[in-house]
C-alpha cells in the first residue's frame, strides 16, 4: 500500500469513528493527537508517521463503544460532584444528543451523556429528569429565597484589590447568581467583580448566558468566568492531571459594544464553543457526568479591559482567594457527609481568602413534603446529613488546619430557610385542580429524590393524588425547608 493509499485508508477509519461517535473531526484529532488539524492535512495528501497513525488506531480501538441496534446517546444531569453525585441546580434535557466520546475513565467526577445506552447495573441518576426540575424551579421560589440568603453575606465581605471574587458551586440556569449580583452592585456600585461559576451542563450554561448581558451593562467592571472543571479543580481553573491540562479548552471573549442587545447577541454567537467545550460522557463508576474536555469560558466588557487587566484571569495563574463561595444543593441528599465534605466543602474551603466565607445550602426536610412522601413511603427518610454532621466531618478533613477558620451552624430559627410553591389560595380550597395536584406532586418527590423505577408502583393506583390533596389542605399550600451554614477563613 503506497503511503498515499495508506494516508486514505487511515482518514476513512477516522471518518467512520467520528460519524458512529457523532464527535468532530477536529475534536478527534486534539484528543487522539493533540492536533486538530489532523484530518485536513490527510485531506490534502500530507503524511503521518507510522507511530502516529498507530497511535491514532489505538485511540480508537480503545474508545469504540459498543452499540446495539436502536441505542443512542442518553443524557445526563447536572452537577457533577466529583465522584458520584448530582446537584438540583442544573439539568440536561433528557434526550440531547451529546457529541461525547467514550474515552478513558476518568478517575473521578458526575453524572452523564453522551455514551451507548448504560448496563443494566448503572447507577440510576434522579436528576436526569429535566421536566421534574424546570416543573420545580417554576412554581416555587427557592431559588429567590436562596439569593435572598447570600446576600446577607454581602455585609460580613473584606474585599481587597483587585476586586471582590466570588466562586459559585454549581451554576446551574444563574438566577440564583444574576440575582446576587444584583444585591452586590447595590452594596459594591464601583468595585470590580471577579466570579468563577461551575456547570457541567451545556444547556444551563445557554441559559445562563442569557441573564448576563444586563449584568455587564449595570456593573461593567465584571469578570466572569464559567467552567465545567471539577470542584477540586474549578476554584483555581486549573485541572489536577497533565493529561487534562493540556487539554484546557481556555476562550477568552471580551464584548464589544455599549448595549445589553449586543452583548446578548455575542452571547449566543458562543454556542459552537459551548457546544465543543461543555461535552461530557459517563464515569463508568458512578453514571455521573463527566467532561470530556477542561473547559473555561472568559468573559469581560472589551472597554474595560485596562481596567480590568489584573482581574482577568490567564491560564495556570489563578490563586483562588475567594471573598464568598455559595454552594447551593451541589449534592445527592444520601450520599455520605463524608463524601459531601472529600469531594466539595473541603477544595472550597480551601480556596477562600481571609475573611472569605462560603454559604452552603441543602435540603433539610421536616416540612409538608416530606409528609407527603411518607404517607406513600413511610420509611421514607432522604435527610440524614445535617449542617452539624456536615460540620463535624469537615473539621476533622482540615485537620490541624481547622483552626484556621470559623464554622457556624446556627440554629433553626436562623439556618432554615423556607419557601413556598406558588399556588393562589383558591386552588388549595374546596375542589383542588388536576394541574396543582401534579405540581405539588412533582415538587416533593423531586426534593425528596425519589427515582423513577420507585414511582411505578405509588402511582399505578391513585392514592398519591388522594394523599396530596390532604397534605395541601392541612397547610393550605405546600412548603418546604432548606438549611444552611457558613464556613469563614480567619484573618
Amino acid at each position: 500500500m503506497t503511503m498515499n493509499n495508506a494516508g486514505n485508508a487511515l482518514l476513512g477509519e477516522i471518518e467512520s469513528y467520528c460519524r458512529a461517535s457523532g464527535i468532530a473531526e477536529s475534536t478527534f484529532g486534539r484528543r487522539a493527537v493533540n492536533d486538530g488539524k489532523l484530518c485536513a492535512r490527510l485531506r490534502e495528501g500530507k503524511s503521518v508517521t507510522l507511530e502516529t497513525a498507530e497511535r491514532i488506531r489505538s485511540f480508537i480501538r480503545e474508545h469504540q463503544a459498543p452499540r446495539t441496534p436502536g441505542s443512542g446517546p442518553k443524557a445526563g444531569a447536572n452537577v457533577e460532584g466529583d465522584e458520584a453525585m448530582t446537584d438540583r441546580n442544573s439539568k440536561q434535557a433528557p434526550g440531547a444528543k451529546s457529541r461525547a466520546i467514550s474515552p478513558a475513565p476518568a478517575a473521578d467526577a458526575p453524572d452523564a451523556a453522551g455514551q451507548s445506552e448504560p448496563p443494566n447495573d448503572r447507577p440510576f441518576r434522579f436528576y436526569d429528569n429535566r421536566q421534574k426540575y424546570l416543573a420545580f424551579v417554576n412554581t416555587t421560589n427557592e431559588k429567590r429565597k436562596v439569593a435572598e440568603r447570600a446576600a446577607r453575606e454581602l455585609a460580613h465581605l473584606k474585599p481587597t484589590p483587585p476586586a471582590l471574587k466570588v466562586f459559585d458551586a454549581g451554576m446551574g440556569d444563574a438566577t440564583v447568581l444574576s440575582q446576587l449580583m444584583r444585591s452586590m452592585h447595590r452594596r459594591f456600585p464601583i468595585t470590580p467583580f471577579f466570579f468563577v461559576a461551575k456547570e457541567i451542563s451545556l444547556e444551563d450554561v445557554r441559559l445562563s448566558l442569557e441573564k448576563l448581558p444586563d449584568r455587564f451593562m449595570e456593573h461593567p467592571a465584571t469578570v466572569i468566568v464559567i467552567t465545567n472543571l471539577y470542584y477540586a479543580e474549578a476554584p483555581w481553573l486549573r485541572p489536577r492531571s497533565v493529561r487534562s491540562a493540556a487539554a484546557l479548552n481556555w476562550r477568552e471573549v471580551a464584548l464589544d459594544g455599549d448595549t445589553a442587545a449586543e452583548y446578548d447577541e455575542q452571547l449566543a454567537g458562543l454556542d459552537p464553543f459551548l457546544v465543543d467545550g461543555w461535552q461530557v460522557k459517563s464515569s463508568e463508576k458512578t453514571g455521573n457526568p463527566i467532561y470530556v474536555r477542561p473547559s473555561v469560558l472568559v468573559i469581560y466588557r472589551r472597554d474595560h479591559s485596562f481596567l480590568l487587566d489584573s482581574v482577568i484571569p490567564r491560564p495556570g495563574q489563578v490563586d483562588g482567594n475567594y471573598d464568598l463561595a455559595l454552594a447551593s444543593q451541589p449534592w445527592r441528599a444520601r450520599m455520605s457527609a463524608e463524601f459531601k465534605v472529600r469531594k466539595v466543602l473541603a477544595p472550597i474551603v480551601q480556596s477562600l481568602a481571609p475573611s472569605g466565607r462560603l454559604l452552603v445550602v441543602q435540603s433539610c426536610g421536616n416540612d409538608p413534603a416530606l409528609e407527603l412522601v411518607q404517607k406513600v413511603w413511610p420509611d421514607e427518610e432522604p435527610f440524614r446529613v445535617n449542617r452539624h454532621e456536615l460540620i463535624r466531618v469537615l473539621r476533622d478533613e482540615l485537620g490541624r488546619d481547622a483552626r484556621n477558620y470559623n464554622f457556624v451552624s446556627g440554629s433553626d430559627a436562623k439556618a432554615v430557610i423556607r419557601y413556598e410553591m406558588h399556588t393562589l389560595p383558591s386552588e388549595v380550597q374546596q375542589s383542588i385542580g388536576t394541574s396543582t395536584l401534579f405540581a405539588a406532586w412533582n415538587a416533593s418527590i423531586y426534593v425528596n429524590q425519589i427515582e423513577d423505577e420507585r414511582l411505578e408502583s405509588a402511582i399505578s393506583s391513585r392514592d398519591y393524588l388522594r394523599h396530596t390533596a390532604d397534605v395541601l389542605k392541612k397547610y393550605e399550600g405546600l412548603w418546604f425547608n432548606d438549611e444552611a451554614f457558613v464556613v469563614s477563613r480567619k484573618r
